[in-house]
């Protein structure tokens, strides 16, 4: 294979490989103060340590990891203050999101959110954390992809990099798994009514409600 060939390949793999770590991180796949070795994360991903390495750095660029000194990189700790600035400006910006996404969904879409609502529902009751966090990704991209602001998403984005490692802490309190779906079920009911205000007042709450039970975890850290 020629240099021409095996560079775009390469380029091609190390995106992949990023975009697979990003989508850990957001879901909370890795704990904060998580150190992530290169070599365990490419033997599970099944590729070599080079697109791996490449692809930790980058995200270590955009603050989502931090490089530790003679130590690889790590998933990066919130502090209190950190943690209720990052509280609010997702409430801002995602309510903004629902509520424009919530008058320009499509019936196809409003029903894939009742299915995906539904999913929550019933991972929560069989404590399947994890796809409960990924079920709930899924809910929040259509209903905020849907505002058609490539602009807003964007910085939502940013926003799910820093709060994805401490949200697989929810369910250390027991307490939070019997009310973490009621908000996206006051969003299905807003969408019936059309009632886009209320949809957004539905995600605030969302992010509200399960942020006090991350924010009990963290002082108590």
């Amino acid at each position: 294979m020629n240099d021409t060939t095996a560079a775009p390949l390469e380029a091609t793999q190390q995106d992949a490989v990023y975009a697979h770590l990003r989508q850990w991180v957001t879901v909370g796949r890795f704990l904060p103060g998580e150190r992530l070795k290169i070599r365990n994360v490419a033997a599970e991903l099944g590729v070599g340590l080079m697109p791996v390495r490449a692809a930790l750095q980058r995200l270590a660029a955009e603050g989502a990891l931090v490089n530790v000194p003679n130590a690889g990189v790590a998933v990066p700790r919130l502090s209190v203050a950190e943690f209720d600035d990052l509280l609010q400006i997702r409430m801002l910006l995602e309510g903004e999101a629902a509520e424009r996404g919530a008058g320009r969904l499509q019936p196809e879409q409003v029903q894939a959110l009742q299915a995906l609502c539904d999913r929550m529902a019933q991972s929560l009751q069989q404590g399947r954390r994890d796809d409960y966090l990924a079920a709930n990704e899924d809910f929040h991209v259509i209903l905020y992809r849907a505002a058609g602001s490539p602009t807003l998403w964007g910085l939502i984005d940013t926003l799910w990099l820093k709060a994805g490692p401490i949200s697989n802490q929810l369910f250390d309190t027991p307490a939070s798994a019997p009310v973490l779906n009621d908000a996206h079920e006051d969003v299905m009911k807003a969408l019936k009514r059309g009632d886009t205000a209320g949809v957004r007042r539905a995600v605030e709450k969302d992010i509200f409600v399960a942020g006090q039970f991350l924010r009990a975890r963290l002082r108590a850290a």
